[in-house]
């Protein structure tokens, strides 16, 4: 699978740089940079913030708020002195993802309080982008970015944004920018980061629309598998999440997790929703794992961890799992996760039930 790191980081920054350097003799300090109520020179600036921003982030290990710095510009820097910031600290960021493990994460405070080093290449490139966006509104400059850079940035960390023929007007969309035939303007927007849940030994890491595409045909899904893994369950359940994705109706938190062994960061099988929770606070859990990672009870943690994670939200009563009559190992599974059985012996599917605990 093609991970999104330095490359892509480089990739959007120089198209920016080389655009807005044909432009360096104009007023940036007087001229509004698109909707935004910033000024041209004041964006470019904050582009490179954010850049360093996010290297400050990764190479630090933040993991409970920002890193206390800012970025301050020498007096007397003009335009392309500060078009010769954003290419370093574009450099710094794409240097500190290629050099961060995968498996770290660091401070970033929406949704869910982190991202990984794919998150955070992702919100620098997207910064880039539609913050260039904006100046060259304003300096009446003609800017569209690769198509496949704004599907990437999409498909990590939009994932609850239906993707559209037209990747680079999707990714205006979807960040309050444009228009869209058939979707109402947004006068609001967030970035969506994976959710990962700790599990005793594991971690539950949230797939991406991009990991499930790459899972569905055969990929690792841009992690490391023990032998035997994944299994084909993991991939039908990417299948079905990338499915959602495309017809506009994935909602990430409920969708598809990875098991991570926090020892080695290898991934040993997957877990999941089948959807959101239906009108009576319903939600069903599936799971597998690959066959060497079988019997030492990964599958029990990682269920009592996904369980009390929904049982924690309040749109949720119930949670459900099934498996067949003759899967006694699975049903160990379910009933050492806390489970009561709901259907009989004559039953082709056992149902297991995990109520919320609540007056």
């Amino acid at each position: 699978m093609r991970t999104m790191g330095g490359d892509q980081v480089e990739e959007a920054v120089a198209g920016a740089v080389a655009l807005l350097r044909t432009a360096t003799d104009r007023d940036w300090e007087g001229v509004r940079a698109g909707r935004l109520e910033w000024s041209c020179r004041y964006t470019a600036e904050h582009i490179a913030s954010d850049l360093i921003a996010y290297a400050g982030q990764l190479a630090g290990r933040a993991t409970r708020a920002y890193v206390p710095f800012e970025i301050t510009l020498d007096d007397g820097t003009g335009n392309e002195g500060v078009l010769q910031v954003i290419e370093t600290t574009g450099a710094l960021l794409a240097a500190t993802v290629r050099t961060t493990p995968r498996e770290v994460r660091a401070f970033h405070p929406y949704p869910f309080r982190s991202a990984d080093r794919e998150g955070f290449a992702a919100m620098g490139i997207t910064e880039v982008l539609v913050h260039t966006h904006d100046i060259a509104e304003g300096l009446g400059l003609a800017y569209e970015p690769p198509a496949g850079l704004c599907a990437e940035v999409l498909s990590r960390i939009f994932p609850h944004v239906q993707p559209g023929a037209d990747h680079w007007r999707t990714l205006l969309w979807a960040t309050g920018r444009g228009e869209l035939p058939g979707r109402a303007p947004l006068e609001t927007w967030r970035w969506h980061n994976n959710l990962v849940i700790p599990a005793g030994r594991l971690t539950l890491q949230g797939v991406t629309p991009a990991a499930a595409a790459d899972l569905a045909v055969g990929g690792d899904g841009g992690f490391v598998w023990v032998d035997g893994g994944p299994y084909q369950g993991t991939r039908d359940a990417a299948g079905m999440l990338l499915k959602a994705y495309e017809t506009g109706v994935h909602r990430p938190e409920w969708g598809v997790f990875t098991l991570v062994r926090t020892e080695d960061g290898r991934a040993v099988g997957g877990m999941g929703f089948h959807g959101a929770p239906d009108e009576d606070g319903r939600v069903e859990i599936g799971y597998d794992l690959a066959e060497p990672a079988r019997g030492h009870g990964y599958a029990t943690e990682a269920l009592r961890a996904l369980s009390a994670w929904a049982l924690e939200r309040a749109e949720v009563t119930s949670v459900f799992a099934t498996t067949e009559p003759g899967n006694l190992p699975s049903q160990a599974v379910i009933e050492r996760a806390g489970f009561t059985r709901v259907t009989g012996e004559d039953d082709k599917q056992f149902a297991y039930e995990l109520r919320a605990a609540r007056p």
